[in-house]
């Protein structure tokens, strides 16, 4: 059975811990590798070796760390079939969505391309007299990035490739449940040029997240997963010193107006809401039809485009979604579809028991939809993360509104309209941080941030853009005169107040 390792000091090693983990085929339901799981003790090495190879790396000017990640980038590209293929395997999605994964972490890669213009500080001459005054943003050291299953390349990339940019040494923990496709991407960037130790990849579960929060080495730490996990990780991670993002859960809605163009609007609620089985925290599981017409018309148009969903194993070129990553998150799903007829919803389409004939076994569930859910629902005020697409009805755009911005979820909401001054209203008032118009999973582009609210997100800056390289920088600011260098030049008498511009 092939034994998937951790990177530490640019070498795959087993480490100190004799613990293990299944790592499953969701197609099949079969058990096809073991990942080894740190100890605090491996993790505590890892920091160190990161802690040792930062120093250089910082030192190392902007514009050769860009080389690496130019020479990253190309790599990646180069291998994409054989890496999309890879995390396909492990995680179930689709070959085609994994490309997508893979693409979508590479263009932050280009954004980390040009730090040397992104590290640039300012600069005022003559502030004061003879004074001039300019500021610096400088890497924190080692940091560290605890990455989900549901997006095992672009998350990591998403973290790692702006964090080293900066000149920080990264620890990279992702998921245990497809971990294969991040140690390959960290041997990719040792490929690349990267030093041995700045990128390390460690493999875990609580024991080695505890340890990464704990570590009086570790600055700052990003974390994308559930939102419980992530306020937890948040709470204890600030109470250690340490700057943190954490980004959590979702329950994202999708707003019809009745001048919509419906044709365009189901296509994109069908592949918002079941693409890549729904395992998404920016898919749109909650659709809101304002009017009756408007609800009826959307159900009718949706029921047939459900109907051609095809599901397959993730090797199927024509199938639109494949398995969940486990069974339990199958069941979980499933429990949920449960809850939601329990509370009085109309079940329209039931996807629980689905069998795909030769891989019985596998993690499969079949799209489900709602219609008349209701804000009371436990079914629609927690996340499902699954192929499940909930209607509830609204009257007017004041009460669509209302639904998301009281949500205790704030990561994205979309509207779909032909209305301009209806769009500005919504965008401006939902109480969401990311909005699609006519869009219908508004992730932002690489040169953006993404970031959403309330329980979706922990901490105050976005991942990448901007606000990732402010997240893993630190600002100086320098104040500097030069007295005259003549030995006649005369001393000023000491000033005891502070200094002013006068």
């Amino acid at each position: 059975m092939r034994t998937i390792h951790h990177l530490i000091g640019g070498a795959a090693t087993t480490g100190a811990g004799g613990r293990r983990a299944d790592v499953f085929d969701p197609n099949t339901g079969r058990v096809q590798a073991h990942v080894v799981l740190a100890d605090p003790a491996d993790v505590d090495a890892a920091i160190a070796d990161a802690a040792r190879a930062q120093v250089g790396w910082a030192a190392t000017n902007p514009q050769r760390r860009a080389r690496v990640m130019f020479a990253f980038k190309a790599l990646v590209e180069a291998e994409i079939d054989t890496l999309a293929e890879m995390l396909s395997a492990e995680h179930g999605k689709v070959i085609a969505d994994s490309r997508g994964d893979i693409q979508r972490g590479l263009e932050v890669i280009e954004f980390a391309c040009g730090i040397p213009h992104l590290l640039k500080g300012e600069f005022t001459s003559d502030a004061g007299p003879g004074i001039d005054v300019y500021s610096m943003r400088q890497p924190l050291g080692v940091v560290a990035g605890i990455t989900p299953f549901n997006f095992p390349a672009m998350i990591p990339m998403w973290m790692f490739g702006v964090a080293i940019a900066c000149g920080n040494a990264f620890i990279l923990k992702p998921s245990e449940r497809d971990p294969s496709l991040p140690v390959r991407l960290g041997e990719l960037m040792l490929e690349a040029g990267l030093p041995a130790g700045v990128l390390q990849v460690v493999h875990g579960d609580k024991v080695a997240v505890d340890a990464i929060l704990d570590s009086p080495l570790i600055r700052a730490v990003s974390f994308v997963g559930s939102s419980d996990i992530a306020h937890y990780v948040y709470s204890r991670g600030t109470a250690n010193g340490k700057r943190i993002q954490a980004m959590g859960g979702a329950k994202n809605h999708g707003i019809v107006l009745p001048d919509a163009d419906m044709d365009q609007t189901v296509a994109d609620l069908v592949g918002a809401a079941f693409g890549s089985a729904g395992e998404r925290c920016m898919a749109l599981p909650v659709v809101v039809p304002v009017g009756k017409a408007t609800a009826n018309e959307l159900r009718e148009r949706l029921l047939p485009e459900i109907a051609k969903l095809r599901l397959g194993v993730s090797t199927d070129p024509d199938a639109h979604y494949g398995p969940v990553v486990s069974a339990a998150h199958r069941d979980r799903i499933e429990s949920y579809i449960g809850m939601g007829v329990a509370d009085g919803a109309e079940l329209v389409v039931d996807g629980r028991g689905f069998s795909l004939q030769g891989h019985e076994g596998g993690f499969f569930v079949g799209p489900t939809l709602f219609d008349y859910v209701t804000p009371t629902m436990q079914s629609y005020q927690e996340e499902i993360f699954g192929p499940v697409l909930q209607m509830v009805r609204a009257e007017s755009l004041a009460e669509a509104i209302t639904l998301p911005s009281q949500h205790q979820y704030g990561n994205g909401v979309a509207i779909f309209t032909r209305n301009g001054p209806a769009a500005r209203e919504f965008a401006a008032t939902v109480d969401v941080g990311m909005v699609g118009i006519n869009v219908p999973i508004p992730v932002p582009v690489a040169y953006h941030s993404f970031g959403g609210w309330k329980r979706s997100a922990f901490g105050d800056t976005g991942i990448h853009g901007t606000e990732g390289v402010k997240f893993y920088t630190k600002l100086k600011t320098v104040t500097q005169r030069w007295p005259g260098l003549d030995a006649g030049a005369a001393v000023t008498d000491s000033s005891f107040v502070i200094p002013t511009m006068k």
